[in-house]
């Protein structure tokens, strides 16, 4: 498989029960992406100025609890 197209043709082929299967390496898959990128991101400083900007605001008492 080499194209979206392809992938989407194959998922759609899919029993419910291996979709289930699929639905949930996929997220797996995604979370561990996003998670590679945010700590990328956080060692490149690239988060730096909103830690800053929050924790002003929390000094501050500028918050809201949730």
């Amino acid at each position: 498989m080499s194209t979206v197209a392809e992938i989407e043709a194959a998922v759609r082929k899919l029993t419910p029960k291996e979709l289930t299967r699929f639905r949930r390496w996929f997220a797996k898959f995604e979370a561990e992406l996003w998670d590679k990128q945010f700590e990328d991101d956080a060692a490149a400083g690239r988060l730096d100025k909103l830690a800053k900007n929050a924790l002003k605001k929390f000094r501050e008492g500028r918050y809201t609890d949730l």
